[in-house]
């Protein structure tokens, strides 16, 4: 079968080492936070000290089908366009999908730009009738704060 995506496009699919992870539906921000914790970070790829923009595709029953990496940035930026969060969304015919960065100073309060972005997607989703659950800004976990901000929670999706 020949393939039609380019080259740097790459949905991975969630599979046998992530079994457990795929199986469990992402219907929580401390979930959402996991599964960020065990299989994206857990890559030899990942790097924490660059912002990392991934898009979690979920099925009917809000478990994983996959991910993709849609966007790495530097220390403390990283720019994503809407169409390349939706792209693989409508080429995997997700459900529903999640958003999920990682902060590399550790605080994850949502900047400016994140607001913008979560607003811009939530429009987006809704035209496409696709279900956009959350957007979880990854941070380090202290004792007084969590180690995310969720959108959803905070009323802001």
């Amino acid at each position: 079968m020949k393939s039609y995506l380019p080259l740097k496009f790459v949905l991975r699919r969630v599979g046998e080492p992530d079994y457990c992870a795929s199986r469990v539906p992402l219907d929580s921000p401390h979930l959402i936070f996991e599964f960020w914790k065990n299989v994206i970070a857990s890559k030899p790829e990942y790097e924490m000290e660059k912002e990392a923009l991934v898009v979690i595709l979920l099925d009917a029953k809000l478990r994983p089908k996959g991910y993709h990496l849609t966007a790495l940035g530097s220390l403390n930026e990283c720019t994503a366009h809407p169409i390349s969060i939706f792209r693989p969304a409508i080429i995997a015919a997700a459900y529903a999908f999640v958003l999920a960065h990682n902060h590399p100073s550790g605080d994850p309060q949502p900047s400016e730009a994140d607001r913008r972005l979560t607003s811009s997607l939530r429009s987006g989703a809704a035209l496409l009738q696709i279900r956009f659950m959350d957007h979880v800004v990854i941070g380090e976990h202290s004792a007084a704060n969590p180690p995310y901000f969720s959108f959803r929670d905070a009323g802001l999706l």
